[in-house]
């Protein structure tokens, strides 16, 4: 996630440049041919400015679709960082017994492990996603194996070794921590640490935990519709065939060196179009591992520090601060 006040233009640009050449270059084709051969290519300016008008509401619509995906996969991740707070909060109020410090470092350590396991299978590539522009060496790799090797080394912080190689066969290892952890806290009421209502109001949490994770495993596995995507795009490179046809038409009649602004005009409004698809194909995965995704990595860096600061723990990390503007 990008932190600073603006994009700068010239980043804007430089993500967004080929556009703009390959439009230039093309209508300054079509310029010269006018000009040195006097053969004149153009259609009337009237049917595509009707055609750039149709692909414009198209844009905007997938626009407003995509950002929908980003900011209810950012409105889950508040939901766990409150539920996390309120799961540290009740077991540093509710547990009780001779161990209980030891009890309350095991259950925060074990939702520390499914924040992580969550984040890092999140992360894992789809086939649609922009994975030749994800953030090298901060994400996990494309590769399961390697994936499960650096996401072992993370857990060993947190969970036992019995318990660690008791997750190397499964498919969704998330879900098989929050089931130990819900196994874990009914070992804990039968030894009475707690009361039967107690109980309860823990489970509830465990349930809020499964599905804020089943919300944002429905964004990540099922992607924006391809019919849609698709059809921006070819009619972005429809609409952009078509205007240095229809500039020529308008600038053909101009004498002075102004029709050779023609080319780059062309190319300004190639690149407007392709910008507004571009950035609504960027919004469609939030947890892709490009430079705008939701910053997963920082928000489960806030809620560990603040359940560790909850059981007084030691060696607490760091917030995680932004590395050349972007939040990871």
């Amino acid at each position: 996630m990008y932190i600073k006040k603006n994009y700068g233009f010239w980043m804007t640009f430089n993500w967004s440049k080929w556009p703009f050449f390959i439009g230039m270059g093309y209508a300054g084709i079509i310029a010269c041919l006018g000009y040195f051969l006097d053969i004149h290519i153009s259609v009337p300016w009237q049917p595509i400015s009707i055609i750039g008008i149709a692909v414009a509401f198209y844009l905007g619509f997938k626009n407003n679709s995509s950002y929908d995906r980003t900011w209810e996969a950012r409105k889950i991740y508040g939901g766990i960082v409150n539920s996390s707070r309120s799961f540290g909060a009740a077991l540093s109020a509710f547990v009780k017994g001779e161990d209980a410090e030891n009890v309350k470092k095991e259950l925060i350590y074990r939702h520390i492990a499914w924040l992580t396991a969550l984040r890092f299978q999140l992360r894992l590539s789809k086939p649609w996603e922009h994975t030749e522009e994800r953030i090298k060496g901060k994400y996990s790799p494309i590769v399961c194996e390697q994936y499960l090797d650096q996401l072992d080394e993370e857990l060993k912080q947190f969970l036992n070794p019995e318990e660690l190689q008791s997750y190397q066969n499964k498919t969704n290892i998330p879900s098989q921590i929050l089931k130990t952890q819900s196994v874990r806290l009914q070992e804990l009421l039968d030894k009475g640490y707690y009361e039967d209502f107690r109980h309860m109001e823990l489970h509830q949490l465990i349930v809020s935990f499964y599905t804020d994770q089943g919300k944002a495993e429905r964004i990540k596995n099922f992607p924006f519709p391809r019919q849609y995507a698709s059809t921006a795009m070819w009619l972005t490179m429809v609409f952009s065939f078509l205007v240095p046809l229809g500039l020529y038409e308008v600038f053909k009649s101009v004498d002075s060196w102004l029709f050779w602004v023609y080319p780059f005009m062309s190319g300004l409004i190639i690149w407007v179009f392709y910008l507004m698809e571009k950035i609504g194909d960027y919004s469609e995965n939030p947890f892709e591992g490009t430079y705008n995704d939701v910053p997963i990595t920082s928000i489960s860096r806030g809620i560990e520090i603040d359940l560790r600061e909850m059981i007084n723990d030691t060696n607490i990390p760091k917030p995680m601060l932004g590395e050349g503007g972007f939040l990871l």
